[in-house]
C-alpha cells in the first residue's frame, strides 16, 4: 500500500468534518502518515441543537485525544434555512444537499485562504450513504472562488476505508447518527421509519458497539 500523502506538493490540510465517527479513521490515517493537518468543523445543518452538540463534543474529543488542532466554527442555522428554502422536500442526494455541501465547503475554503492553508477536503465522502461526485462537486466549486486553494478529492473509502471507519467507531464507542443531520433528514427517517412501524429516533441514545451494523449517514 502507498504511503498516504498530500497532492501536488502542498504542505497542510484543513479537512473538514462531519462528525467523529466519519472523520475517526481518517484522523488516525493522516497523523500515521505524518500529515500536518487541521480538523474544520462547519456545520449548520445539523439538527436540534443537542445532536449538533453531541457530534460536535465527540469529534472534539477525539481530536484532543491524538493532540490534533479542531477548528469549532459558527452554528449560523439562519443562513442554513434561508439557503435550501424551496427545497424542503428534496430527496437526499438531491439539490438541498447539494446546497448544503456548498455552503460548508465554501465557509471550509474561505478560512483557508485566510488562514495560511493551501489545500482542503472533508470526511463526508467516506460515508456510503453519500454521493462522492456529489460531494467533490461542490468541493471543487468552492475553491474555484478563491486562487490559492486546492480541494483534494482523494477517496477516502479506497484501501477499506469504510470498514476501518466502522472499526474505530466500534472501538471508540462513538455516538450513532441514524440520520444525515438536518431536520428534513429527520423528518423523512422518521417517515420511513412509521412506515417500517420501527420507533422515531431518539436524539442521544444510539452508540456503536460490536454487535452493530453501520448506520452512520452524516
Amino acid at each position: 500500500m502507498n504511503k498516504l500523502e498530500l497532492p501536488n506538493g502542498h504542505k497542510n490540510l484543513l479537512l473538514h468534518s462531519c462528525c467523529a465517527p466519519c472523520s475517526g479513521d481518517i484522523m488516525l490515517r493522516l497523523k500515521e502518515a505524518g500529515i500536518d493537518y487541521t480538523i474544520y468543523f462547519y456545520n449548520p445543518n445539523i439538527h436540534p441543537r443537542k445532536e449538533y452538540l453531541i457530534r460536535k463534543e465527540e469529534n472534539l474529543k477525539f481530536a484532543r485525544k491524538h493532540n490534533i488542532p479542531f477548528i469549532d466554527d459558527d452554528y449560523d442555522t439562519r443562513n442554513w434555512f434561508d439557503l435550501v428554502k424551496g427545497k424542503e422536500w428534496e430527496p437526499e442526494r438531491g439539490k438541498r444537499c447539494s446546497s448544503c455541501f456548498d455552503m460548508r465547503f465554501y465557509k471550509t475554503a474561505q478560512y483557508a485562504s485566510n488562514n495560511n492553508f493551501s489545500l482542503i477536503s472533508s470526511t463526508l465522502g467516506i460515508s456510503r450513504w453519500k454521493d462522492m461526485n456529489q460531494i467533490n462537486e461542490s468541493g471543487l466549486k468552492a475553491v474555484s472562488y478563491f486562487t490559492d486553494i486546492d480541494y483534494w478529492t482523494f477517496n477516502w473509502r479506497k484501501n477499506r476505508g469504510s470498514e476501518d471507519m466502522i472499526k474505530v467507531s466500534k472501538n471508540e464507542r462513538f455516538y450513532m447518527q441514524e440520520y444525515c443531520g438536518c431536520i428534513y433528514s429527520l423528518r423523512d427517517t422518521n417517515i420511513w421509519r412509521h412506515k417500517k412501524n420501527k420507533p422515531k429516533i431518539e436524539i442521544g441514545i444510539k452508540y456503536y458497539s460490536f454487535s452493530d451494523k453501520d448506520s452512520s449517514n452524516s
